[in-house]
């Protein structure tokens, strides 16, 4: 089989739950890859509308009143995309072969080394047969981007009928997986949020998970990590059941956006040299439980170990950052996410978010409390969602009508869950508070009422983004727009064009005003420094001895990976530019640790 290579060595993650929902009919045509979220199906019907009418297919609506609409929905769509990619990248592949000026523009934002660049470049001057040549050139080089699929493994709600609990496989991400199994696609799911042992397990009900007996998979599984430990049980977990994983990416825990998974002090770098040091391991690892799994299942062994990709991403933002780490770790990919949100030929984004997030500075990227999973979210000052929430509040009717209930993941009063941003929840809560308001101090009572009304309806806000650019009508009371850039967004100022992304990645182009931006793997120390500080600064509670012991360890982390920076910055031949500057920093956060005193008074 000749398997095509990749055009380009980066891709576009999933944003949110809807601000990478059409990427793929939108760039995949070009080679690049990017990643669909499949929790919300509401937004995915409206979305199979809407592109069914654009393209004059016929269209027949799926009502939420059939039987497993949910998983339904998710495959329709899918399959929906699928055939608008192939469509348009038929064209584009037409396009290429009768335009010497598309050509040429297309050749402008591939990768510099790539062997299609060259390939292509020699064919741009020929004059006999340009068309039939370039077009055989393409058939055998090129292939679309993948449309690949997200889902957050642990937003995996129970769901109910008339109080009966459903069966396991109606759970939301269950279902999600469904969905996206049943499809036509052939691409991968990609699982964040950590280990789900019930939805692992559940992989299992698919043969396209499985290999054929050429050894290929039709349908691949992503795992994305934050570090090698969390790959090598999740992945020898998958392995035993006969699942290969085929991608680890790996993303910054704090320097990304949306949830921030903080590691225990584990900075990327020394996080990306144990991947590289230790590929094989996970290779060999995975590959002898997958056989034994499989010879016991009675399905076709692959001899050799499947491929296996090591990709990277979080607060990347210069085309000399990414070359590193594509050569320094030898990764295959590098996730561009953020930086995406003001591209309006890639992502989903109304117009009003994105010039919010084109004029806001660093101080208006910060690491929030407002997700109701309890799990810290990075988000911008100033959205409407943050207008809309204080207004009710104002109006003592703080919380969301929870329209949706993916996050209704609470048991605290009943089976059923309920979600921590509702109106319902936090009335609860608010009363509760008000019966002991005289017991303590008017900051204390601040604090705790802040504590409640700060979470903010996710399922809603990160939805509406993308209804307001389609002009799709948005039903039910205001939320606003929810956005979850990662910090390194800061410095980038301006909507860009798709082109002049690509470019500014590979270095042939800069959209990024000039400024002292910190080096990447400066800025996620700071952000760990400071996550460091503020936890122990914020801790309430008696100190334990675990508690203790966690902090310690997360210094210790700290220490080692300035001492892996300093060795590293000082061997390689990348950011010389800058290389005095990033030395003091280094020096200086790493006196900043060791003065960190990390509390003692420990109670057993």
């Amino acid at each position: 089989m000749n398997k095509k290579k990749p055009a380009h060595n980066f891709h576009i993650p999933v944003m949110g739950l809807a601000y990478t929902i059409d990427s793929p009919i939108r760039v995949a045509q070009y080679g690049i890859s990017s990643v669909i979220s499949i929790i919300d199906d509401e937004i995915i019907e409206k979305m199979n509308c809407l592109y069914h009418k654009r393209n004059n297919f016929s269209y027949t609506g799926i009502s939420n009143k059939i039987e497993d609409y949910r998983a339904k929905r998710i495959t329709a769509y899918l399959d929906m995309v699928h055939d608008v990619v192939n469509m348009k990248f038929e064209n584009f592949k037409q396009e290429l072969s009768k335009s010497k000026e598309a050509l040429s523009q297309y050749i402008d934002i591939l990768p510099n080394k790539s062997e299609l660049k060259k390939g292509l470049e020699n064919l741009a001057d020929q004059k006999e047969n340009f068309t039939e040549n370039v077009r055989k050139f393409l058939e055998s080089h090129l292939s679309p981007g993948s449309i690949d699929v997200n889902i957050m493994t642990k937003v995996d709600k129970d769901n109910f009928v008339k109080g009966e609990q459903l069966p396991v496989i109606y759970n939301d991400a269950h279902v999600s997986l469904r969905g996206f199994a049943n499809s036509k696609l052939s691409s991968s799911i990609v699982l964040s949020a950590g280990m789900n042992p019930r939805l692992y397990s559940y992989f299992e009900s698919f043969p396209d998970f499985f290999p054929n007996v050429k050894g290929e998979l039709k349908k691949k599984i992503i795992l994305k990590v934050s570090d090698f430990r969390s790959a090598m049980i999740q992945g020898n977990f998958l392995a035993k059941k006969g699942l290969w994983v085929s991608e680890y990416r790996v993303e910054s825990g704090l320097n990304c956006g949306g949830h921030a998974f903080a590691t225990d002090g584990l900075l990327l770098g020394p996080i990306m040299e144990e991947f590289k040091q230790k590929k094989n391991d996970l290779i060999s690892s995975a590959h002898e439980l997958m056989v034994n799994a499989l010879t016991q299942k009675e399905i076709p062994c692959p001899s050799e170990p499947l491929e296996m990709k090591i990709t990277v991403q979080g607060g990347v933002g210069t085309a000399e950052e990414h070359e590193f780490l594509l050569e320094n770790y030898q990764v295959d990919s590098i996730g561009w996410g953020s930086p995406f949100l003001l591209v309006p030929e890639a992502t989903s984004v109304d117009r009003e978010t994105r010039e919010l997030l084109a004029k806001s500075k660093e101080e208006d990227f910060y690491l929030s409390n407002i997700s109701p999973l309890g799990i810290p979210f990075n988000t911008i000052k100033g959205s409407t969602n943050e207008f809309f929430k204080q207004e009710k509040i104002n109006k003592e009717k703080a919380g969301s009508s929870c329209p949706k209930k993916y996050l209704a993941l609470s048991k605290e009063f009943g089976p059923e869950g309920i979600c921590t941003a509702s109106r319902k929840y936090q009335t609860v809560k608010l009363n509760d508070l008000e019966e002991v308001k005289e017991e303590i101090s008017l900051k204390e009572y601040d604090k705790r009422k802040s504590k409640i009304t700060e979470k903010s309806c996710l399922c809603v806000g990160l939805v509406n983004s993308s209804y307001l650019e389609s002009e799709i009508q948005i039903k039910g009371e205001k939320q606003g727009v929810v956005v979850c850039p990662g910090p390194n967004l800061a410095y980038f100022d301006k909507e860009v064009s798709l082109s002049d992304m690509v470019k500014h990645i590979y270095g042939n182009e800069n959209v990024m005003p000039e400024q002292n931006r910190p080096n990447i793997f400066v800025n996620e120390l700071k952000m760990y420094v400071d996550y460091l500080k503020n936890e122990i600064e914020e801790f309430s509670d008696s100190f334990t001895n675990a508690q203790v012991k966690k902090w310690k360890t997360f210094k210790t982390n700290l220490i080692e990976g300035v001492n892996y920076y300093e060795k590293l910055f000082a061997e390689t031949p990348f950011f010389k530019k800058n290389i005095k500057t990033v030395e003091l920093q280094l020096a200086d956060y790493k006196n900043e640790i060791i003065a960190l005193e990390i509390p003692e008074n420990v109670k057993p």
